[in-house]
């Protein structure tokens, strides 16, 4: 049986991919989510183009090999939010 965390999003704990309508991707662990705001814990960020990867490439490699933290905490606006999705499902 599992940890329940009440008041918390059903993605809570899960590690998920965050496309957004900018350049930025984020790959993080899901603390909790609402109409407002999703928010990450160790998280990575990638621009599209970054180091010659799209987002789309970012997030294979990120899915085969993990990521890189860099940061602790993040906080992203659901209003720049395209989409949300378990990296395992990647």
């Amino acid at each position: 049986m599992g940890t329940f965390h009440q008041n918390k999003s059903e993605l809570h704990g899960i590690t998920v991919v965050v496309d957004t309508d900018g350049p930025e991707i984020f790959v993080g662990r899901c603390d909790d989510m609402d109409e407002e705001r999703v928010i990450l814990l160790d998280v990575d960020v990638h621009r599209d183009g970054e180091g010659g990867k799209s987002k789309a490439e970012y997030v294979q490699k990120a899915a085969q090999l993990g990521i890189w933290k860099k940061h602790d905490h993040l906080v992203v606006d659901r209003a720049r939010v395209t989409s949300v999705r378990r990296l395992a499902e990647v």
